[in-house]
């Protein structure tokens, strides 16, 4: 593991789980700078969250698509947060389930003033699928960037993923507060300029933890 990727873990050394709401009016104050994970269910939400953390165990992984149905919130400190938003596009749940996970992504996504920006998982091999462009419009009207991760890279060859980054980016040429990477949890590919996004917008010290 390089030295870098160990300077750049170091913050998130005490991260805790913090709380677990179904609601945005109850989530922690809202101060200071939080991040927010999204993804359509299994793009690797959870395994993302614990490799670029270095934590193991810290966001819980699942085979059952959409078992995530609460906000998670995680604390670096008492004012940075990290925030698992609940997966989407999960077959196995009613309409009507489906439709409140809607009003409560619009809600949080656009009126929390202390979220900084939007980690958007996708699934490379299903990239852009309704429910990520129905993100990126929530992310649009709130003024809130977004990084993408295409993640499970490693299950492309390297010219068939970077032909896929390629295709999604020119897709998303009207949307200037959205950028893009490769991403692997299992390879740790991307993990360095994913943490350099996320400690920009946790407004992370450069110094911190040298």
């Amino acid at each position: 593991m390089s030295n870098q990727l160990n300077h750049l873990r170091r913050p998130y050394a005490e991260i805790r789980f913090l709380l677990s709401v179904p609601q945005p009016h109850q989530a922690p104050a809202d101060s200071g700078f939080e991040v927010a994970f999204a993804g359509r269910s299994n793009a690797g939400k959870s395994s993302a969250l614990n490799t670029l953390t270095g934590r193991k165990a810290l966001a819980r992984t699942s085979k059952t698509p959409g078992r995530t149905q609460h906000l998670v919130f995680f604390a670096l400190d008492d004012q940075r947060r990290l925030v698992d938003l609940p997966g989407y596009g999960f077959a196995r749940v009613p309409e009507a389930v489906q439709r409140q996970w809607g009003e409560t992504m619009a809600t949080y996504l656009q009126q929390r003033q202390s979220l900084a920006g939007l980690i958007l998982l996708m699934d490379i091999r299903h990239p852009l699928t309704d429910y990520d462009w129905q993100m990126l419009e929530f992310s649009r009207y709130a003024d809130l960037p977004v990084h993408i991760l295409l993640t499970k890279a490693d299950k492309l060859k390297r010219g068939p993923a970077q032909n896929t980054l390629l295709a999604v980016r020119k897709q998303l040429a009207d949307y200037p507060q959205v950028s893009l990477q490769l991403f692997s949890a299992t390879k740790k590919q991307g993990l360095e300029e994913a943490l350099h996004v996320i400690g920009r917008w946790l407004d992370l010290d450069p110094a911190q933890g040298k």
